[in-house]
């Protein structure tokens, strides 16, 4: 009898020891994450994302839903709705500091699990509206981008410090693309596909509608950079739109990020060995990311002022 007790407790001691070493062995729950609007590109990654991390965790009951991206996934993690979604690294930001629409509701603990692109924050209008610069948008109907993402909090803080107002009409990125294409809206704002190419939104439009881009004046850039945080500049590269010449706009790293109270150690440690293990999944859908440092991409939002999951940060900082 002594010796089967004996044996039992090796046993179960050899389980422990096993999942505490061996994060994704510890891994039988329910993970649930929040995407972005299904009209984005985004979400087809976040398909990607999601068929990457069961691959890596298969005794876990992983679950992807549409959102209302940024923003709205923030608020989904504070009501406990999610376990981790996308979230552009200027929104972080503006919620661990308690700024914007997160004013008296900060959520000091929102922390990133990793990073999973650099994308460019495009300003279109249609080419024969008579808008030659994002001043030239001011009483016209313009939308900020999805309700409740990252492109419209940036958008919107972006023109307050600019002095820009236009009139602005929420909704979708299909109501958007719908607006532009019956004449009722200007244009719209909407992150693109990483830094150099059009998404699949902007190119489905062209088929129908002519459209440009408006970028920024060196004293708007120097301004925004002043004034926003998280956020850099880039150069569109000139035929990004045929016969579009090259112009500077901002660019964000987007993240998957949680919250401390949400995730423990091994279950970070699990998904972004997810991620990056299954990386192909995600280079099938934005090529793009063949070319993307991963590590570095999410070790670099700890300089822009956010902070790495620990569990995370340990599977990250083991990439060579």
């Amino acid at each position: 009898m002594l010796k089967s007790k004996l044996a039992a407790l090796a046993g179960i001691c050899t389980l422990a020891l096993s999942a505490a070493f061996n994060p994704a062995a510890s891994q039988s729950k329910t993970i649930t994450f929040g995407s972005t609007n299904a009209a984005s590109s985004n979400f087809a990654l976040a398909v990607a994302m999601n068929k990457a991390i069961k691959k890596e965790l298969p005794d876990s009951n992983i679950s992807m839903i549409e959102t209302g991206a940024s923003v709205d996934n923030i608020r989904r993690m504070t009501k406990k709705e999610i376990d981790f979604g996308l979230v552009m690294v200027d929104t972080s930001i503006q919620a661990i500091d308690g700024l914007g629409p997160f004013k008296d509701k900060a959520v000091p603990d929102l922390v990133v699990l990793y990073s999973h692109d650099a994308s460019s924050l495009q300003f279109s209008v249609r080419a024969d509206a008579g808008v030659n610069q994002l001043t030239d948008l001011t009483g016209k109907k313009f939308s900020a981008g999805i309700r409740g993402s990252g492109a419209e909090l940036l958008t919107r803080q972006i023109f307050t410090e600019l002095g820009i107002s236009p009139s602005w009409v929420p909704g979708s990125i299909q109501d958007s693309v719908e607006g532009v294409q019956n004449r009722h809206l200007i244009g719209y704002a909407k992150y693109g596909q990483g830094t150099t190419s059009l998404d699949a939104t902007m190119r489905e439009l062209l088929t129908s509608t002519p459209m440009k881009f408006l970028g920024f004046s060196p004293e708007q850039k120097k301004l925004v950079l002043a004034k926003v945080k998280g956020v850099d500049f880039m150069t569109l590269p000139a035929d990004l739109i045929p016969g579009q010449p090259a112009l500077d706009t901002p660019v964000v790293y987007g993240t998957y990020s949680t919250r401390l109270s949400l995730m423990d150690d091994a279950t970070a440690y699990a998904v972004a060995k997810a991620i990056y293990t299954n990386r192909q999944f995600l280079i099938e859908v934005f090529p793009h990311l063949a070319h993307f440092n991963f590590k570095e991409g999410t070790l670099k939002t700890e300089a822009l002022g956010l902070k790495v999951h620990p569990g995370a940060k340990k599977f990250w900082e083991s990439v060579q």
